[in-house]
């Protein structure tokens, strides 16, 4: 049986990051397609964080946690290489969670107040 395209959402962000500035770099993100994300996706350690909770609970989606070490990305800082060996935590997470072969739909865009980031990413989705 095939599986549906699936669209997945892609965060990165600091620790001490709002609610407020996960929702805007989403937005922004969304902003550049029609489609909507069936899920958040984010490293193992942040997914309890509360402003990524507050988030998905409001967007009513699911969160999953995913290692992004050495995952390919169309956008490189050197601090996040540095830190978790991916250019981009958003666009890592958005990939991996989206599954093998997926597509980046839109590259990672960034909070004004710089605290958070995010991606989205289109594939077959992963057996999670």
């Amino acid at each position: 049986m095939e599986r549906h395209t699936m669209i997945v959402a892609g965060l990165g962000f600091r620790s001490a990051a709002p609610a407020a500035s996960l929702a805007e770099a989403l937005r922004l993100a969304l902003a550049k397609t029609t489609l909507q994300p069936e899920a958040l996706a984010t490293l193992p350690h942040k997914t309890t964080a509360p402003a990524l909770r507050d988030l998905a609970a409001v967007m009513g989606l699911p969160v999953h946690a995913v290692a992004v070490a050495g995952q390919p990305t169309a956008t490189q800082s050197p601090r996040i290489q540095a830190g978790f060996h991916t250019g981009s935590v958003a666009e890592a997470a958005a990939l991996v969670a989206a599954g093998p072969g997926a597509q980046l739909v839109v590259s990672r865009v960034v909070s004004a107040d710089g605290m958070a980031t995010a991606a989205i990413a289109a594939g077959k989705g992963l057996m999670l």
